[in-house]
């Protein structure tokens, strides 16, 4: 019997039109036993089946979420103010920034300009913003650890870095309250902590 031909042998065509392409396998490999041929099988589908395993190893966790953490946008003066046309137009900046971040909850302290800056982001994902005392900065920190999902916090030039800091994050230096309007902070769920990222948009 020509070794190459191995009758009923499920092994050769599985393996050599998986290592090889369909259009090589012509029975099997001239000169080998249906024995090497099965051993050769069991080897070759054992690394071709470790292949999703790896690819799933690098997959972010089925169960990290991030909260996003900005001041509001640039402000008129007086008390409680509106944003100026700067800052509507980096609120909506914003907004495509996240909108696929895919949002679950919107914050947002009790004023004029963090609600505005809120407001392009809670349009175009459909979601209510939702108030929060900026007084209490360790009670809301607590609440946002127990609540499942992607988040965004509009807050203010002092207590956004200080909530960062109350969620375990790392704030990095004072915002500039004159000038610095483009600081996004990016906390990704890690074990029972968050790993801190500090990214700019709107420039």
């Amino acid at each position: 019997m020509d070794a190459h031909t191995h009758p009923g042998c499920a092994v050769c065509p599985t393996v050599w039109t998986a290592v090889t392409g369909p259009a090589s396998y012509s029975g099997g490999p001239r000169g080998v036993s249906a024995s090497r041929c099965r051993m050769a099988g069991r080897l070759a589908l054992g690394l071709l089946a470790s292949i999703p395993l790896a690819a799933c190893a690098s997959s972010p966790a089925p169960d990290a979420r991030q909260i996003y953490l900005v001041r509001h946008a640039e402000k008129a003066a007086g008390d409680d103010p509106d944003l100026t046309v700067v800052g509507r137009a980096r609120a909506d900046i914003l907004a495509n920034e996240l909108k696929q971040a895919g949002l679950t909850a919107i914050y947002s302290t009790d004023t004029r300009r963090t609600r505005q800056t809120a407001l392009p982001i809670a349009k175009a994902t459909g979601l209510t913003v939702l108030p929060y005392d900026a007084g209490n900065l360790e009670t809301f920190a607590n609440m946002l650890r127990a609540t499942p999902g992607n988040i965004l916090v509009v807050g203010h030039s002092n207590t956004t870095p200080e909530l960062v800091k109350a969620l375990g994050g790392k704030p990095g230096a004072p915002i500039v309250e004159a000038t610095e309007y483009d600081r996004l902070y990016v906390l990704t769920s890690k074990g029972r902590g968050f790993q801190t990222e500090i990214r700019r948009y709107g420039n």
